[in-house]
C-alpha cells in the first residue's frame, strides 16, 4: 500500500463519470538524469526548465467499468494506438497500489502533441504528465480532495512512474528531482519546484531546432538500461551531483557565463555516454553538430549568453535570457534555420505549468 493511496473502494455519493483535461508541458533538463535503479528512481540529481509550447494535451472520459467493457480505450492524435494502449494498461496496473478505484472504472483516453513523437523532446514525460494529472484529478471529483500541494505531489510521484522525468513537468519554472544536499526537502520519489533563483532564469527562452522528427533508433528506456554496465556510470554520477552544486550556486546569482558551460557539458556528456554504451549508438545527426558549432562561434564573436542543450535526441536546444531576444532570432533565423528539418523551429521559454482544460 503506498503512502499516497486512499480508500480502495469508489464512494457512494459522488457521479462515477465524466470528462477531465490537462495540458501538460515537456521540460528540458539542465543537469541530465540517465541511469535509474528500480522502481524508476534516479541514480542522480537532476533539474530542468519547465517549458511551455511544447506540451501533451491528455483528455481523459470515465464512467463506471463492466464486465463487458474495455477497461482502456486510447487515440494519439485521433488514431488508435495498440502499442501507446498496452503502455497505458500497463502502467495503470503498475499505479492500482496508489489510486486502487481505477479498476472499478473505464477510460477513454485521447492525447496529442504539439511536437514530434519521439524525437528526443521527452514526449513520454508531458504525455505522462498530462495523464497523472487527469487521474488525480478524476481522484479529486471522486473523494472531495481539496489539498493542492498533495495533490501537486503525488501527481509527480505518479507520473514519475510512468515515465520519470514526467515527474518535473508538474511545476511552473525550474523543478529538481532526487536527493541533493543542495535543495531541502528534495526526493527521488517526486520532484519538487524550485524558486529562490535568479529571476533572469523565469524568463530563459528554448528555441528548439528540428534537426530530425523521426523516432529515436535507440529508446531512452534502453538508454537508461544501458548505464547497467557503462565503465563510466559511476563517474558520471559523481560529476552530476558536482555539477548540480555548481549549477545551483550560478542560477542563484545570475552567473550566465557558469550557467552556460555546465549546461552545455551536460549534454555533450549525455552523448557520450550513448557512445560509450553496449552496445553503442549515436544520436546526433551531422547537423546537430553543426548547429552546436556555430552556436559556439556566434557566442565568442557577439559576446551574447546564447547556449546549446540536448535531451536524448538529435534536436538542439537553443537557450538564451530574453533581454537577447532580439539577437538570438536574428541569429537563429541567419544561421540555424536552414540545418533543420524542413525549416522546423518550436518557439518555447520556461513557462508556467501545466493547465487545466476541463
Amino acid at each position: 500500500m503506498s503512502f499516497f493511496s486512499i480508500q480502495p473502494q469508489l464512494p457512494d455519493t459522488h457521479s462515477h463519470q465524466g470528462e477531465v483535461s490537462w495540458k501538460c508541458p515537456s521540460n528540458i533538463a539542465l543537469i541530465k538524469y540517465w541511469g535509474k535503479r528500480p522502481v524508476q528512481l534516479p541514480e542522480n540529481a537532476s533539474i530542468s526548465f519547465t517549458l511551455d509550447n511544447a506540451h501533451t494535451v491528455t483528455s481523459v472520459n470515465y464512467q463506471p467499468r463492466s464486465t463487458s467493457e474495455k477497461w482502456v480505450q486510447f487515440l494519439f492524435e485521433g488514431k488508435e494506438e495498440e502499442s501507446f494502449e498496452k503502455r497505458i494498461v500497463k502502467y495503470l496496473n503498475s499505479i492500482i497500489d496508489d489510486i486502487p478505484w481505477i479498476g472499478q472504472i473505464a477510460f477513454k483516453i485521447e492525447s496529442e502533441n504539439s511536437f514530434p513523437h519521439s524525437s528526443g523532446i521527452a514526449s513520454s514525460a508531458s504525455s505522462m504528465g498530462a495523464l497523472a494529472l487527469c487521474l488525480c484529478d478524476i481522484e479529486k471529483k471522486l473523494f472531495g480532495l481539496k489539498d493542492e500541494a498533495l495533490f501537486r505531489k503525488k501527481v509527480s510521484f505518479l507520473s514519475r512512474l510512468g515515465s520519470g522525468s514526467a515527474c518535473r513537468s508538474i511545476y511552473p519554472h525550474i523543478a529538481a528531482w532526487g536527493p541533493s544536499e543542495m535543495i531541502p526537502e528534495s526526493s527521488d520519489l517526486y520532484a519538487i519546484p524550485i524558486d529562490y533563483l535568479d529571476e533572469v532564469f523565469t524568463n530563459f527562452h528554448d528555441d528548439i531546432l528540428i534537426v530530425s522528427d523521426q523516432e529515436k533508433a535507440v529508446s531512452s528506456s534502453a538508454g537508461h538500461a544501458l548505464m547497467d554496465t557503462n565503465i563510466f556510470a559511476s563517474k558520471r554520477y559523481e560529476q552530476a551531483g558536482t555539477h548540480m552544486k555548481s549549477l545551483l550556486e550560478s542560477m542563484k546569482v545570475g552567473d550566465l557565463t557558469s550557467f552556460g558551460k555546465i549546461v552545455e557539458d551536460e549534454a555533450l556528456t549525455l552523448h557520450a555516454l550513448m557512445m560509450c554504451s553496449d552496445p553503442s549508438y549515436i544520436l546526433m545527426e551531422p547537423n546537430t553538430l553543426e548547429v552546436i558549432k556555430r552556436i559556439r562561434t556566434f557566442r565568442k564573436e557577439a559576446g551574447l549568453p546564447l547556449f546549446f542543450t540536448l535531451d536524448a535526441g538529435p534536436n538542439v536546444h537553443i537557450l538564451y535570457p530574453h533581454h537577447i531576444k532580439t539577437e538570438a532570432t536574428a541569429f537563429i533565423n541567419s544561421s540555424l534555420l536552414s540545418l533543420s528539418h524542413e525549416g522546423r523551429i518550436i518557439k518555447d521559454q520556461v513557462g508556467q505549468g501545466p493547465v487545466k482544460l476541463k
